[in-house]
């Protein structure tokens, strides 16, 4: 494997002892900055083909959808499933509230797995994972099997939600990464709006245990996919956890012998020297100057608990008021569009007397919606960063992503309101569907927008990021869902829906706060953890 070393114009092959000179120091301190995703590599991702940066992007997409898929195939099943474990209705709640919290928080795991094994290890673990958890589900024979079932299939299918956006990141430049997240994000969209139309048309036509067997064929598909298909993306030079190992080795006061006889020798740091976890900031060194390279044959970087445990990511990513603001508007999205989809199958089912399969009709609606919102926002928002870019002399800003989302703001409170009493009048369904497809194209727009930011505004810490956004998104769906019958039940629709639009005009202004102040506070994070260490 490629390991760490210091190279020089002498060969790599030889041992040697690596040290810092301080001609090199000198000659650092003189130059200019330079960002942590540019740093050259081996075999660069995003210096691929596309016809390799599509297959990788529809992986990770195929393997995104069924993730999706998953977490409410089995709704209109749950009478089926009711009767036949004898299980009561707060039993069978249990096994969409374990998939929700394990799906939206167990991606912190995933994520520091990522960032020093790889995005292909964690792949192919996890989809072994979700295959084990869907065939198990299938022959489940009680209810308590079921509930601990979920919680595993759910273990299995979020780490792609967990990294893809970072695998997309990996191989993807600043300037057209908006256009493929929109493209990529049209799929875990695609994903809850087909689940409930193939869960009642396979419990129909077999029985509710066809519906887990279906998603354990979609599972050997997508491991055998990253398998053959998928070729890593990850860089270490690239991870900030790589680098504050790097920093760590470099710093260490034990010589560390090799396999082939090289020695990495006692180093003191300086005062002046630069901290790994902020390494963005590190000066750009010269062609003729030592610069920590990738050279086959050394030792790798030895990582110790500290670079595996989730959670110093999570509080760094925390630390930061921007990406906290950014945060909670993207789990007020999601939960928002949770109960949305949750009440909407309660209205239809008690107000139209609609069955499972016509239901998912509608449903479809939603996702309709939210999958031309996602591709066509992806698409502005380059179009909109680019000419922002260009008026501002060629330089930018993670902030700048944010005024594409802006488009949005002003129709996404007026259509919630609209759909609010369309429900509680039980006006015709045609209506509720042209609504859901409003509400989803508006709703999915500025979210495309909030997660680019969030991956543009964290360079280096792009998996815990996407991984924390998962956690806020999925905690604060599960808190939608268990509120959502009985506000609907004390306020109807009408009066729920419109306290969510409240609750959106909120949200929206928390991305607004962002795009104004996000740069300076992104700032006194950046100079804070500097002088921290951290």
């Amino acid at each position: 494997m490629a390991s760490p070393t210091v190279a020089n114009a002498r060969s790599v092959s030889e041992p040697k002892t690596l040290r810092q000179d301080a001609d090199v120091e000198s000659s650092v301190d003189a130059t200019s900055s330079i960002d942590i995703e540019h740093v050259p590599v081996n075999d660069d991702p995003r210096q691929w083909s596309p016809a390799r940066k599509t297959t990788t992007l529809c992986i990770v997409s195929l393997a995104t959808m069924v993730s999706a898929l998953a977490s409410n195939i089995q709704n209109p099943s749950n009478s089926l499933i009711e009767a036949d474990l004898h299980a009561t209705s707060s039993q069978i709640s249990w096994t969409l509230a374990a998939f929700l919290v394990i799906q939206g928080n167990f991606p912190l795991l995933w994520s520091a797995a990522s960032e020093i094994k790889g995005r292909k290890p964690v792949y192919l673990v996890a989809s072994a994972l979700f295959m084990v958890g869907s065939a198990a589900l299938g022959l489940s024979k009680t209810i308590e099997v079921m509930i601990g079932m979920r919680a595993l299939q759910a273990a299995g299918s979020c780490a792609v939600m967990a990294i893809s956006a970072a695998t997309l990141a990996d191989i993807y430049d600043t300037h057209e990464r908006g256009t493929m997240m929109g493209m990529f994000f049209a799929a875990p969209l695609l994903g809850p709006a087909l689940g409930p139309i193939l869960g009642g048309s396979l419990s129909q036509a077999f029985d509710w245990r066809a519906s887990f067997y279906f998603l354990l064929i979609c599972g050997v598909i997508i491991f055998l996919s990253f398998l053959i298909l998928f070729k890593d993306t990850y860089r270490r030079e690239r991870s900030l956890t790589y680098c504050s190992a790097l920093q760590r080795l470099l710093t260490s006061k034990e010589p560390i012998q090799s396999s082939n006889g090289s020695i990495i020798a006692e180093h003191e740091s300086g005062k002046d020297q630069t901290h790994a976890n902020d390494i963005e900031k590190q000066p750009n060194v010269p062609d003729n100057a030592s610069v920590v390279t990738s050279t086959p044959g050394l030792d790798d970087v030895r990582l110790s608990i500290k670079d595996i445990n989730p959670f110093p990511p999570y509080f760094q990513i925390l630390s930061r008021k921007n990406n906290v603001f950014i945060l909670i508007a993207n789990g007020l999205v999601f939960g928002f569009t949770y109960c949305l989809s949750y009440t909407c199958s309660r209205t239809l089912a008690n107000a139209y007397d609609y069955k499972a399969f016509s239901i998912g009709l509608v449903l479809l609606c939603l996702g309709v919606g939210s999958i031309a919102g996602s591709v066509l926002s992806g698409r502005w928002s380059d179009r909109v960063l680019a000419k922002m870019i260009e008026a501002n002399g060629g330089k930018w800003h993670a902030e700048m992503r944010l005024e594409s989302s802006k488009l949005a703001m002003l129709w996404l409170p007026p259509f919630v309101v609209g759909y609010a009493w369309v429900c509680e009048k039980h006006v015709h369904v045609a209506v509720i569907c042209v609504m859901l497809v409003l509400i989803g194209f508006s709703s999915i727009w500025m979210y495309t927008s909030t997660l680019a930011y969030l991956v543009d505004a964290n360079p280096g810490r792009s998996c815990p990021a996407v991984a924390t956004n998962s956690s806020f998104r999925g905690s604060l769906a599960f808190v939608s869902i268990l509120i959502a019958v009985p506000l609907q039940d004390a306020l109807g629709d009408g009066g729920l829906y419109t306290a969510w639009a409240g609750v959106l005009v909120v949200t929206e202004l928390l991305v607004l706060l962002v795009l104004h102040k996000g740069e300076s506070w992104r700032r006194e994070s950046e100079e804070r953890e500097l002088k921290s260490g951290n």
